[in-house]
Formats: structure tokens, C-alpha cells, sequence
């Protein structure tokens, strides 16, 4: 069968021209033998994950310590099928573009959500206490993974006129370049608007109880993740996605759910940090010291633009919480590849003395 015959099947999850480059530039560089096979990571377990193939779904084998990077949801693998103990998978194709947190053990590492997404989708209810601050941080995750962020406000059916309004307003005053689209928990208010923001995979991520699940199922047209209830008292919801799920959506879309986020820390956010408050990057190129911290310098643009109420000094502190949080990564990452270097040299010193005694 000719390959293009062979790839086709992949279409529907994303397989475009641009991944024919670079799965032909991934066989290029993979000494494998055997026959290759492309596949899409759809759900990833302990050494193992679910692909969707040309010729079909599979549940194929990942061997730890021997894949960098590891295989996430929404990555393209190559799959070598003449294996003796089956199927599996031996690299990973060159990403677009991955989305990542800080680890939640406090250890100077990232833990990947999704890879190859386009859109992202940050779910906001609101109903619910979901700061402005917890907004920023979803943004800036968003922006750093190279995808262009959305925010969906769900649950907007259960607030009045006024008090959208009210919630949009201020939701919209700090997502910048951001379209932020109300949508309904329960019918299909705002679904179709949200739809024209959303192109090729899309990954919805947002905290736990924010209606994630639901949206999901909406843009499915059918019931395929489980909803759970939100408590009254705190607004928090339960993890009912317990785990990341890649589906094919009509009309031509990929999704991702994932499981709510209640810890949220940031890595190196480079680009992310930029563009989450390009408001208060733009007003500081006028300040007068090019180093300028934005605390007490005199001809500071920023403080200026606060004591004027064009910007709100909440904005500044949840900036420059971001800038420490992510100045700390930087050192911790530092640190720990300082620490892997100097047990390298260790382990080969050890091995030069085994040798030469």
C-alpha cells in the first residue's frame, strides 16, 4: 500500500504536511531497523500508552529510562512493530509545541500535559472563587507552550445580566490578546463562538470543579467524560478526569481533556511571562532605568501608571510573584544540573579507576 494511502487514517487526529516533514526527518535519525509505523499518543500509563495507528488503536510498550523525551498525550511516535515482545515505541517525532507545569514535588522539573496543541483552553467558572492570579498563571503556562490561549468563562448561565458583565469585565481586563467567551454549563449558549477560537488540537485545562468536562462534552456532542459536582461551600469540584485523554472531534478538531490543576507552579516561563502582561511589559519600556524593579525607582513608568489607575497594583504583585517564582526554578534547575554533572564525572572517574587500578 503506498504510504500516503497509509498515513491518510491519521488526518482526523492532525497529520498534516508539516508532519510528514518531520516524520520523514524522524526516520531519518533513528537506527531502529524494522518497519516504522506513525502513531498519535491518545492516554499514557506506567511503560505503556494508547496510539491511535493507520491501522488502528493499539496499546504499545514504552520502556522507561530509554525514551527522551517521554512520551505525553498528544505526542507523534514511531512504533516498531517487528519486535519480539510487540509493538513499541521507539522516539518521539520533533514537538510543535508542549505544554508543561512545574513539578508538584517542589524538584526542578516539568511535568508535560500535552504536546503538538494549537489551542488552550483555560476554563474559568464564573461562579466560582477562581482568583485573577490563578487566571495569569493558567495564561502564562499557555503562552509558554507556543499554543494561543482562550478563555472559556463556563457556568455564565447561572449569573444574571449585571453580574456577567461584572465578571467579564474584569476577566478581560487582565487576559491580554486573549478572547474570553462565555459559555453555558448546561446548554449551548456561547459554544459555537468558542468554537470559531479553537483550531487544530485543543487542550482544556482549568482547576478542579471549573466545568472542563462538560465543555468537553459539548464540543463532542456527546456524553464522553464523566461530570462531577462542585461543592457549594468553596467552589471546588472533585477530579472527575482522572487522567489525559486525546479524542477526535467533529469537524476536524482534537481534544484534550485533562484532569483539574489545584497545584499550579511555574517553570521557566520565558515568552509566557511577556505575553500574560504584555500591559505592564509595554508601560515599562518608559521607565527610566532599563533594570528598573517597579518597587520605588524614581521615572518609573509603572508606579506612575498605578498612582494614575490605569493599571492596578494587584496586576503588578501577581507580575512580579510570577518573575520570583520563576527566577527560583532557574536556580533549583541550575542546581540540580550542577549536581548531575558532578555525579557524571564521579561515575566515570569511578569506572577510569576500576579500569586502571
Amino acid at each position: 500500500m503506498p504510504e500516503h494511502e497509509i498515513l491518510e487514517p491519521l488526518a482526523r487526529l492532525g497529520w498534516d504536511a508539516d508532519w510528514d516533514d518531520r516524520w520523514n526527518a524522524f526516520r531519518a535519525s533513528v537506527a531502529a531497523g524494522g518497519d516504522l509505523l506513525p502513531a498519535r499518543v491518545v492516554r499514557v500509563h506506567r511503560g505503556a500508552c494508547d496510539v491511535e495507528t493507520p491501522l488502528g488503536p493499539q496499546r504499545v510498550g514504552t520502556p522507561a529510562g530509554h525514551l527522551v523525551p517521554e512520551p505525553t498525550t498528544g505526542d507523534w511516535v514511531g512504533l516498531r512493530l517487528d519486535d519480539p515482545d510487540g509493538p513499541r515505541v521507539v522516539g518521539v517525532v520533533a514537538r510543535r509545541t508542549v505544554l508543561a507545569r512545574a513539578s508538584v514535588t517542589g524538584r526542578s522539573t516539568e511535568h508535560q500535559l500535552a504536546a503538538n496543541v494549537d489551542t488552550v483552553v483555560v476554563a474559568v467558572g464564573a461562579d466560582s472563587r477562581t482568583t485573577l492570579g490563578r487566571v495569569e498563571r493558567f495564561l502564562a503556562l499557555a503562552w509558554n507552550s507556543g499554543a494561543q490561549p482562550v478563555v472559556a468563562l463556563t457556568k455564565s448561565d447561572l449569573l444574571d445580566e449585571d453580574g456577567l458583565e461584572d465578571v467579564l469585565a474584569r476577566v478581560r481586563g487582565d487576559a491580554v490578546g486573549v478572547a474570553v467567551v462565555p459559555v453555558s454549563a448546561t446548554g449551548p449558549r456561547g459554544v459555537g463562538e468558542l468554537r470559531n477560537h479553537l483550531r487544530g488540537t485543543v487542550v482544556l485545562i482549568g482547576s478542579s470543579g471549573a466545568g472542563k468536562s462538560t465543555l468537553a462534552n459539548a464540543l463532542l456532542g456527546q456524553d464522553r467524560f464523566a461530570v462531577g459536582a462542585v461543592r457549594s461551600a468553596d467552589g471546588k469540584g472533585r477530579h472527575t478526569t482522572v487522567t489525559r485523554e486525546l479524542v477526535p472531534v467533529p469537524g476536524g478538531l482534537v481534544l484534550v481533556d485533562t484532569p483539574g490543576l489545584r497545584s499550579l507552579g511555574v517553570s521557566e516561563l520565558g515568552e509566557g511571562l511577556e505575553r500574560t502582561f504584555a500591559d505592564v511589559e509595554d508601560v515599562a519600556v518608559d521607565c527610566r532605568f532599563s533594570d528598573c524593579s517597579h518597587t520605588a525607582e524614581p521615572g518609573c513608568a509603572v508606579l506612575a501608571a498605578i498612582d494614575a489607575g490605569v493599571m492596578s497594583a494587584r496586576r503588578l504583585d501577581s507580575y512580579r510573584r510570577l518573575e520570583r517564582e520563576q527566577a527560583w526554578f532557574a536556580s533549583r534547575t541550575d542546581a540540580r544540573l550542577a549536581a548531575e554533572r558532578r555525579n557524571e564525572w564521579k561515575r566515570i572517574h569511578k569506572a577510569h579507576r576500576q579500569r586502571h587500578p
